[in-house]
């Protein structure tokens, strides 16, 4: 018996009603065929309700219904469905909807043209399906910096103390007078709080706009037919996405075509094992990375919908941890404060509690404790808070990202970006930087200026065009170059939205295209002639690139370019002029790797094309043996020198930066770029990657000071090297990269510089900073830069060791002297004001000179202060006026202070102040905020006004400081 179930009769056995649901086109029918005498309970009847439960089942899953919404948008699927397909490598529902092209039908897109980009399309597809963008944690408001500001311990017990003295106060001599000093602590601490505060969410708004600068990330998409670069956040479900070895997936998709492509899925799963995306199994998620091959990807689901969108929903992003300098000031400011508390509390709050009762006994009322008494008890609790106050360092902590901050501000106003905070000051104290040639010390423009074809070398230029070449050499000589240049390729001719020619694709790639348009040749008519049967992408390891045709009249034919030496051994044959296949002979051989070595000696990039004819049967999973192959020709690529290089080497080498070139490219090339930047000299020495590795570890122990340049090297030779000279050699390793292969190397080093131009995103995420223009002079900045962080550390810490010393022996001797405190609390939170927060605003956003990249020792520097006779003052308000003039000297001590320490060894510590406005903006406000206090806000700060002779006089002892510290520059001291 044959039965044929329909999806309504299987409905109906499983004793559930007919769907109602259309399910045209993909109505089912399912033929058992059964026997005719079959018993209850027989296998047979069993293995026929396996199958209509199966069938059943497969009908459920393709009972899809098209939201009312969607379908009113021009779509015949909705995001949620599509989400489920991608991220559920859902194959069974993916042949429902009918595979990848059905998919792009139901988004109204094409996958050889793309989306329409119509602003009404464009807003009905953005309204359907979302954008490609992640929702970010909401920045912190100001008020939670205020209030993070006032979580800190001390401020806290200034805040009980100044309740208490307000209570104490008002009780003992009433309102106002009695709420002073309690009121002076208040508004002291909270300027401090403020001015913290302040300066933390400026910081905090500055990290976020340099987040969204290092998330700028590019693609290359197909819309209206033509191809373009648009930002990752503009893409949209129907795009059609080229991807390369390097990129990041932008976002979740199906494959549409493409050769060898191997995703790296690590950052998703954890697995380091790349996964082979195939028609097959063509799902593609964002977050991804293409460890090998390209491919064209159908976008299909974007932003939070993604794997990756709902992965990140998931976490919050953290801040940049502490740097390694933080860490060591952090303990350092806890060392000092532990001596602050020691002096403070234990020694100064016991020593004016000690003479207090001493007067209190000698005038026979120890028995007798009045208000005045708690209150001035209290005081002396909170001047010996106050004294911690001033003596933790927190400022140093706070210098540090200060400077830091300004440090990556300007960096990217001249085209660096820091990914992480620790990468400026590591960058200022690097010892060998390893760069890559290509990108980096050339331009990455490059042109074939040079080609040896049939043995024929010709001159390439725009004005010799095709018949330079075409007289010397035959038509099928050169079609068979044309079709190399054209189909061995990873770049592609295009014609733009104005209807003009434009060449994408690596700056190697479009060189040679460009050599092949200008042959005459026709970039489309030879895509179409031949059958694309197999690519092997460049490979950095192998060095080559290879592609199979299944060619017009029958037969497979392999292309392969890559480096000349390598190809040039895979070949035994040669064209002539007339296109025939000559054997290679010695004469031959040498005649060809002599013109390689003479395309180098001129710092041309040499590449050999080669190809061979493979007969009749070929499999595109069979790999293709590498010899045999007939040489076409050899072409010479020049990419010139950028300019400022060798100055800005120069300035290397006179720094102790030693630079080294690592670069795959042959090896004469690579002395020829190496010599005319300045990097190799007559004590250097250029080896091979080959010969590199095969060297024991004593050979390299002897060989690597000496290497300058590293020429045809592999990922693994750079890694090697680099780990050698961080381990072995103990230099801090600065590596440049732009490539795939480079992740390793930047990830070794000490800080790793990635190409924002011609990197991919997998070297750009292993990278601590990303060099906008690809330029090696802006390198040369950033070490500039770290430098200018660890300077501008050690002038305030010069500045903020002397404040805290100062302050604490002034402090305790008045203490043990007279009993009396000469600096009340709202003057010591004053005097932190201007050590900490202003100072180092002052002095840690100094910017880098050229004097920078040379070591410069650390002087010392010091003040004074003088006692209450050398001012002849007496009357009542005498002990006032001393303590008020200490207090004016102190800070003035501190302003002039601060100026000398502009500079750690130049007497002229004026030039170019005008230029750092912070500097003389700070110094401005701290003289101005210093004359409030001391003439109008006497009685909450404890002053009391100035004669102009006594303002001259604490100016002028202040001043002393400059002329010593001037002195102290002059004596000789031995480097750094």
């Amino acid at each position: 018996m044959n039965t044929v179930l329909s999806s309504e009769s299987l409905a109906t056995t499983k004793g559930s009603p007919p769907s109602h649901t259309p399910l045209h086109p993909l109505r089912l029918q399912v033929q058992i065929s059964l026997p005719t005498t079959l018993g209850t309970g027989t296998p047979e009847l069993r293995v026929a309700v396996l199958v209509s439960q199966a069938a059943l089942q497969f009908i459920q899953g393709a009972s899809y219904t098209v939201p009312e919404e969607v379908e009113a948008a021009g779509f015949q699927i909705c995001a949620d469905e599509l989400g489920s397909i991608v991220e559920g490598h859902n194959v069974k529902k993916l042949k429902v909807h009918g595979g990848v092209n059905g998919i792009a039908d139901k988004l109204s897109t094409s996958t050889t043209n793309g989306i329409s980009t119509s602003q009404d399309s464009l807003s009905r597809r953005k309204g359907v399906y979302g954008i490609n963008k992640f929702t970010e944690t909401p920045p912190k408001g100001f008020f939670v910096f205020v209030w993070e500001a006032l979580q800190d311990m001390t401020l806290m017990i200034l805040a009980v103390c100044s309740f208490i003295s307000l209570i104490v106060g008002i009780t003992m001599e009433g309102w106002p007078k009695g709420a002073h000093d309690g009121l002076g602590i208040v508004a002291s601490i909270l300027l401090v709080v403020f001015v913290t505060a302040t300066s933390d969410y400026k910081q905090s708004l500055q990290f976020k706009d340099l987040d969204k600068e290092k998330k700028k990330i590019t693609v290359q998409v197909t819309r209206n037919g033509y191809r373009q670069k648009i930002t990752i956040y503009n893409l949209l479900p129907g795009d059609i996405v080229h991807l390369a070895i390097g990129d990041q997936v932008p976002a979740d998709g199906l494959f549409v075509s493409g050769f060898s492509l191997l995703i790296n899925e690590s950052s998703l799963t954890g697995e380091c094992e790349p996964i082979n995306v195939t028609a097959e199994h063509p799902f593609l998620l964002s977050g991804t990375k293409v460890q090998d091959g390209s491919c064209k990807m159908l976008v299909t689901t974007v932003g939070m919908r993604t794997q990756w969108g709902k992965l990140m929903a998931t976490l919050t992003e953290g801040g940049d941890d502490e740097t390694p300098l933080q860490v060591k000031l952090n303990g350092v400011a806890t060392i000092i404060g532990k001596i602050g508390l020691f002096f403070s509390l234990l020694l100064r709050f016991s020593v004016l509690v000690q003479g207090l009762f001493s007067l209190k006994l000698r005038e026979g009322s120890h028995w007798n404790w009045s208000g005045e008494d708690a209150l001035k008890v209290l005081e002396y609790f909170a001047v010996a808070v106050t004294i911690v106050v001033v003596a933790v360092p927190e400022g140093l902590p706070l210098a540090v990202t200060l400077s830091l901050a300004f440090a990556m501000k300007k960096m990217m106003n001249d085209k660096a970006l820091v990914r992480h905070l620790s990468a400026c000051e590591t960058m200022g104290s690097a010892t060998t930087i390893c760069s890559d040639k290509t990108g980096t010390l050339t331009t990455n423009h490059m042109t074939v200026v040079k080609a040896c074809i049939c043995r024929k070398i010709k001159e390439v230029s725009s004005s010799v065009g095709t018949s330079a070449f075409r007289s010397d050499i035959s038509d099928s000589s050169l079609k068979v170059l044309l079709q190399s240049i054209f189909t061995n390729t990873g770049g592609e001719v295009v014609k733009n939205e104005d209807n003009k020619i434009e060449v994408l694709g690596t700056p190697t790639e479009t060189a040679l295209l460009d050599f092949g348009l200008l042959l005459g040749g026709d970039f489309q008519a030879e895509r179409q002639e031949s059958k694309l049967v197999k690519v092997e992408p460049f490979n950095s390891t192998k060095k080559r690139m290879g592609v199979v045709l299944e060619l017009p009249g029958g037969g497979f034919r392999a292309y392969c370019k890559g480096a000349s030496e390598i190809i040039l051994a895979a070949c035994d044959k040669f064209m002539d002029s007339n296109g025939e296949v000559v054997l290679l002979n010695e004469a031959s051989i040498n005649h060809l790797k002599d013109t390689i070595e003479q395309f180098a000696n001129e710092a041309l990039r040499t590449l050999c094309l080669a190809y061979k004819d493979i007969g009749n049967e070929f499999c595109a999973e069979s790999p293709v043996s590498f010899e045999g192959y007939t040489c076409i020709g050899i072409v010479g690529i020049k990419d010139p020198v950028r300019p400022g290089v060798k100055e800005s080497v120069a300035i290397c080498r006179s720094a102790g930066i030693t630079v080294r070139m690592v670069t795959g490219d042959n090896i004469n090339t690579a002395k020829a770029i190496a010599r005319e930047c300045g990097i190799l000299t007559d004590n250097g020495i250029a080896i091979e990657g080959p010969e590199f590795r095969e060297k024991s570890e004593e050979e390299l122990h002897k060989l690597i000071p000496k290497i300058q340049v590293m020429a045809r090297s592999s990922p693994l030779d750079k890694h090697t090297l680099v780990k050698h000279l961080r381990t072995t050699f103990e230099e801090v390793v600065a590596v440049t990269g732009d490539g795939t292969n480079d992740a390793p190397a930047l990830h070794e080093a000490d800080i790793g510089l990635a190409m924002g131009i011609a990197g991919t995103e997998v070297a750009k995420e292993s990278a601590d900073v990303i060099i906008l223009d690809d330029n090696f002079s802006t390198i040369v900045t950033v070490a500039k830069w770290g430098r200018s962080v660890y300077i501008n550390i050690q002038k305030f810490v010069q500045f903020q060791l002397t404040v805290n010393v100062v302050a604490l022996i002034v402090n305790f001797s008045s203490a043990c002297l007279t009993g009396s405190a000469p600096l009340t609390a709202v003057q010591l939170l004053w005097v932190n004001m201007i050590m900490d927060t202003l100072g180092a605003l002052a002095l840690a956003t100094e910017p880098p000179n050229d004097d920078l990249m040379k070591r410069t020792p650390v002087g010392r520097k010091g003040n004074f202060i003088t006692g209450k006779a050398a001012f002849h003052l007496d009357g009542s308000d005498s002990d006032l006026i001393l303590n008020t003039l200490i207090f004016n000297t102190f800070v003035f001590c501190q302003v002039f202070n601060e100026i000398s320490s502009r500079e750690m060894e130049k007497v002229n510590v004026f030039k170019g102040i005008l230029d750092n406005y912070v500097f003389v903006v700070v110094l401005t406000c701290t003289v101005f905020f210093q004359i409030i206090i001391i003439e109008f806000l006497g009685t909450f700060a404890n002053t009391h006004p100035l004669t102009l002779p006594q303002w001259f006089l604490s100016v002028s002892l202040g001043f002393l400081g400059m002329p010593i510290a001037a002195a102290i520059k002059m004596i000789p001291v031995g480097s750094a």
